[in-house]
């Protein structure tokens, strides 16, 4: 604000004051001046330090999901307006179902199906039973399983809406591919009620369940079923087509010149709403996360060539809360050199401006990630470049080589053929190879980097367990992570992009702190209410983060005076003198009586012994805590091994210790699932 507009608005007041002097004394026109002046002198002060926030924009990572432009939730009526007759509903929590929505609303057009992609969330879903009034019409769900059996955040409404209400879907025709992982206990659990409870709801299945496993290939996965599945559709509605390949953009390059764009309207990174940076608003979530200062970033291990990082950071000022057991989800940044190599790579100029729009005028979704921008920030904030790109990008890739060896590669990776599939598996995925790795070793594809940032998906936050409690800890939210990083069969080295960020970016004396933006999500991970109950936890590893919040909360209860069950702790890791992280806290509460302690050093003996190994000793501990007392069993860390075991070990636990068979125990180890009493906070 500038001093001629203050002096102008307190000249405004004064002359309003006078006119109402006769319902005013002097005292409240003195106090009225007053309060003017202190709210002139608070946004002049905000403004200033909007101004000092400018100057931090370096150190802040931004990373947005698509922009979306909602102001009808009719999909009927758009499907109608456009002449549409496919809709494709997608449950995403890390953009693989979006993507695949999008590719299956794409080919839609070389089967006679004008279709839409839909996010359920942005929709009116009870419009569901109206689709049968269009001819030819088809629902195709891509819905991912997360966590423990639930739908993703943005697929919930709808989840809840078909669990609980009665729709009359006859007439409506559909078919659901899902997306989960196979080491997950409820393996695409959402998709097959989906699939079930659409039928019993009277609608009609065109083709198939499909079910997709990312621990194997959920690209193959997915092709295959969609090779099948476009047959039937076919056969369905009598279509006649040879189903014929047609390459075609979904979005339009606009180039954007020096003068004819304000610099004020170029997005630098914001999630949607511009300069959304430089002006917080509360509230903070996956759609507007909060610039969290890094108070404190440390390194764990004392020893080894790895590295774990101690993250804190400072939520006070964002009116965010958080229960322990919550995730924290960052959005990262790509790396610098990455970023740099895939300018190069392209010939592009990477602070050019440029915008990307949607082909079809009638979407919702206008551009796929904030327009207009650089190339440098959509490679650096909005762009995936370090996922394995899926067969359909290296099928559009095939076109910007001139070598015809180069096109043959990349074209026979992109079959869904045995000879396909072989070199796909050992050229990418085996070799860990991602966009920038492929053009540098197809060499004669140079492809335009506009088109590259609209194939590539965005880029997504990653999700921590928080690792402190808010009882010790209000004002701030802990990390703990393992630095990824990995040498790859071509001998190159790949970096986590989360991680690498964060260990970069510490905090450094007379400098401003380095800013994350961040966001709570909730979790069903949580303590007893009550705090005798007793608890045993297992988490090799960094699986340790949600059980220090656990920890800290049970000490404090008991520090309060309050009755404390028992707190039974497995840890596992390397060598004691290396990566046994946090080993002073966990000692400390051992000593105090807060916890008792089972840890696992596996590497520090000739035979290697894990938590597995601890837990399989004390199967009498275990019925004790959930047969015995009604207590809580937790586990954190990797799905694929550690927690397939642990769940066997308690299994056995149940059969051996309490007596029954092996059908009932998994009986009553599923219900003490649906109780909360076992829970599991896994990754693949």
């Amino acid at each position: 604000m500038s001093e001629n507009t203050q002096d102008i608005l307190i000249k405004e007041a004064a002359a309003a004051a006078a006119v109402s002097g006769s319902l005013f004394s002097t005292f409240d026109i003195i106090m009225l001046l007053i309060l003017f002046g202190a709210a002139v002198w608070w946004l002049y002060s905000s403004r200033k330090d909007n101004k000092k926030d400018d100057l931090l924009l370096s150190k802040y990572s931004i990373q947005p999901a698509a922009t979306i432009e909602v102001t009808e939730n009719s999909f009927i009526t758009k499907l109608q307006s456009s002449g549409r007759s496919l809709v494709v509903f997608y449950g995403s929590q890390t953009g693989t179902g979006e993507e695949f929505a999008g590719r299956l609303a794409k080919e839609g057009i070389r089967y006679k199906l004008k279709g839409m992609v839909a996010d359920p969330e942005e929709c009116d879903m009870e419009e569901l039973a109206k689709l049968k009034d269009i001819q030819n019409s088809l629902a195709v769900f891509c819905m991912a399983t997360y966590g423990e059996g639930d739908p993703t955040d943005n697929a919930m409404e709808f989840y809840e809406w078909l669990k609980n209400g009665d729709p009359d879907l006859t007439g409506v025709n559909y078919a659901v591919f899902g997306l989960g992982n196979k080491t997950y206990e409820h393996y695409n659990a959402v998709a097959i009620y989906l699939d079930k409870r659409l039928e019993e709801l009277g609608a009609t299945r065109v083709y198939e369940l499909g079910m997709g496993d990312d621990d194997a290939n959920i690209e193959d996965d997915f092709i295959t079923w969609k090779e099948k599945f476009w047959p039937s559709v076919c056969e369905k509605f009598n279509i006649e087509s040879t189903g014929e390949e047609e390459l075609t953009r979904q979005f339009s390059l606009i180039n954007h010149s020096s003068g004819d764009i304000s610099p004020n309207d170029v997005f630098k990174g914001e999630m949607s709403r511009l300069h959304s940076l430089e002006m917080q608003r509360p509230p903070f979530d996956a759609k507007n996360p909060f610039l969290a200062q890094i108070k404190v970033n440390r390194e764990l291990h004392k020893g080894g060539d790895r590295s774990c990082l101690h993250v804190e950071l400072d939520i006070s000022d964002s009116k965010m809360r958080y229960e322990a057991g919550d995730h924290v989800a960052v959005y990262p940044t790509n790396d610098v050199n990455l970023v740099n190599r895939l300018g190069e790579l392209t010939g592009a100029n990477l602070d050019d401006v440029f915008s990307l729009v949607n082909t079809d005028q009638e979407s919702s979704k206008k551009h796929p990630f904030p327009c207009p921008t650089s190339y440098r920030t959509a490679l650096s904030h909005y762009i995936e470049i370090t996922a394995l790109p899926r067969t359909h990008i290296l099928r559009e890739l095939v076109e910007y080589c001139t070598d015809e060896e180069d096109k043959k590669k990349l074209l026979l990776m992109a079959t869904n053929s045995p000879e396909g599939k072989a070199l796909y598996q050992s050229f990418v995925a085996d070799a860990c190879r991602h966009i920038v790795h492929i053009l540098e070793d197809i060499k004669s594809c140079r492809p335009s980097l506009d088109h590259i940032c609209e194939l590539l998906p965005r880029l997504q936050p990653r999700y921590y367990s928080i690792s402190s409690s808010p009882k010790l800890h209000p004002e701030t939210v802990h990390i703990t992570a393992v630095l990824v990083q990995y040498k790859t069969a071509t001998g190159r080295v790949n970096k986590g992009v989360a991680t690498t960020w964060l260990a970069e970016h510490k905090p450094l004396s007379g400098e401003p702190l380095p800013r994350v933006p961040v966001y709570i999500r909730k979790s069903q991970f949580r303590l007893p209410l009550q705090t005798q109950t007793p608890i045993l936890m297992v988490g090799p590893g960094t699986g340790l983060a949600p059980f220090r919040g656990f920890l800290q909360e049970r000490a404090i209860a008991r520090k309060n005076g309050k009755e404390v069950g028992s707190t039974i702790l497995y840890f596992g890791c390397r060598n004691r003198d290396q990566d046994y992280i946090y080993r002073e806290e966990l000692e400390e509460y051992e000593k105090n009586g807060d916890v008792t302690l089972n840890v696992a050093f596996s590497r520090d003996q000739e035979k290697k012994v894990y938590v597995t190994h601890l837990l399989e000793n004390n199967l009498d501990q275990i019925w004790d805590v959930i047969g015995k007392r009604n207590g809580h069993f937790y586990i954190c860390g990797d799905a694929k091994n550690m927690a397939v075991d642990v769940r066997n070990i308690v299994t056995k636990a149940i059969v051996e210790k309490g007596g029954r068979s092996e059908s009932e125990a998994t009986q009553f180890l599923k219900k003490l699932e649906s109780m909360k009493k076992y829970s599991a906070d896994v990754w693949s």
